[in-house]
C-alpha cells in the first residue's frame, strides 16, 4: 500500500540522518475508503494525488506548529504492508482525517519511492498559508482562501537519492 508521509525539512533531515520514517506508530495519508467515497472517483492516479494533496496539507499543519521549519510541504511517498497501515474508522468522515491512516512501525527510508517538496517559489505562499491555518479553522473564509492559495503550487517530484541535496547535507 502506498502511503504518504507528511514531514518539514527539518522533519526530513532527521529521517534522513537516522535512516527512518517514524519512530513507532505514525499518521500518513493513502487511498481509503473514505476518501474513495469523498472524491467520487475510480481513476486510481486521481486518487493517489488526492491522498498526497491531504498529506500536503498536513505538512502545512506541521510547518504551522514548527515556526522555525523552512515554509516548504513535504511529503514521501512510501511504501508499506497492509497491515502496517490502518484506517481509523472513527475519524473516516472527519474533513482533517480523510485518507489518514496509522502506520504501526517505523519505515526504513530506502524503501521510499519519492519525495514531494515545494519549490522555493512557494515558500511565501505557504508560509502565509501556515500563518492562516487557525483562523481557516474557525471558519475565516479570507484565511481558507489563503490556505488553499499554497495548492496552487504543485509538489516537485524528487528521487531519494537527492534527499541529501534537499536538506542541505549534500
Amino acid at each position: 500500500m502506498r502511503v504518504y508521509v507528511p514531514l518539514t525539512l527539518p522533519g526530513l533531515a532527521e529521517a534522513h540522518e537516522t535512516g527512518e520514517l517514524g519512530s513507532g506508530t505514525f499518521t500518513a495519508y493513502a487511498v481509503t475508503p473514505a476518501l474513495r467515497e469523498w472524491y467520487l472517483s475510480d481513476d486510481v492516479e486521481e486518487l493517489e494525488y488526492a491522498a498526497l494533496s491531504r498529506a500536503a496539507l498536513a505538512s502545512l499543519r506541521l510547518l504551522a506548529a514548527e515556526p522555525g521549519a523552512a515554509r516548504r510541504r513535504v511529503v514521501v511517498a512510501v511504501d508499506v504492508t497492509e497491515d502496517t497501515a490502518t484506517a481509523g474508522p472513527d475519524r473516516g468522515l472527519d474533513p482533517v482525517a480523510l485518507g489518514e491512516v496509522t502506520v504501526t512501525a517505523s519505515v526504513p527510508l530506502v524503501k521510499a519511492a519519492a519525495v514531494h517538496v515545494d519549490a522555493d517559489d512557494a515558500e511565501a505562499d505557504v508560509s502565509a498559508a501556515a500563518d492562516a491555518l487557525r483562523a481557516a479553522a474557525g471558519g475565516d473564509d479570507d484565511a481558507q482562501y489563503v490556505v488553499d492559495g499554497a495548492d496552487d503550487h504543485e509538489l516537485l517530484w524528487y528521487a531519494t537519492q537527492e534527499i541529501p541535496h534537499l536538506v542541505g547535507r549534500g
